[in-house]
């Protein structure tokens, strides 16, 4: 499974935004990385603005550009304003869901969690991170030791973070459901997604 593995704090930096979760590094150097760094705030191209919204929305979601095209072309073919319908795709994969009840404490670790079994959906193991969740479903911590153990340990962890109103989580029994998709103020996106979708219209 294809997914970037490079220096997250160097990202963060270069963008100006957490995009993998809290960064000390950011908080320390609010600059580009690089020699030149503290310099290089420069005014950029349109191109260059709409390719760089475009760049956070798929570091923070985990995905790279093929997969990432093919949720614009998804969200081109439903009812409503593409660039909402886009974040609401990015929303509804499973490991994002399993962050979002607070099983995992980043993107990046739930992601691992459903890869390596521990989750399931409608009570079947779903191993595929990628998967749309639908909503009506109902996305659980498997019951096995190892399993639950990671997530009563995230669950304390995550709990500063409240568990947003489009979903229903239940911490005693490790299981949540999806109620309805959240709507764009609800996702609060990091990145302009417009002007991902005027990207993708060249």
């Amino acid at each position: 499974m294809a997914r970037y593995t490079g220096p997250r704090s160097k990202k963060s930096r270069r963008y100006n935004v957490a995009l993998f979760g809290p960064s000390k590094a950011l908080e320390r150097r609010p600059y580009p990385p690089g020699q030149h760094g503290e310099k290089s705030r420069r005014k950029q191209t349109e191109y260059a603005v709409a390719l760089g919204e475009k760049q956070k929305l798929k570091l923070m979601y985990g995905v790279l550009e093929k997969q990432f095209r093919r949720y614009f072309e998804l969200a081109q073919k439903k009812r409503g304003v593409t660039g909402e319908q886009l974040l609401q795709i990015l929303e509804s994969r499973l490991d994002n869901m399993v962050y979002r009840f607070g099983f995992a404490n980043s993107r990046r670790a739930a992601r691992q969690m459903v890869t390596h079994g521990h989750i399931a959906v409608n009570g079947r193991k779903v191993a595929i991170a990628s998967y749309l969740t639908k909503p009506g479903e109902i996305v659980e911590v498997r019951d096995k030791a190892q399993s639950r153990k990671m997530a009563v340990k995230n669950l304390e962890i995550m709990q500063i973070a409240p568990v947003p109103d489009w979903l229903l989580l239940d911490k005693d029994a490790f299981k949540g459901e999806i109620k309805r998709v959240p709507t764009r103020t609800e996702i609060a996106p990091i990145a302009n997604e417009q002007l991902v979708v005027e990207l993708y219209s060249r």
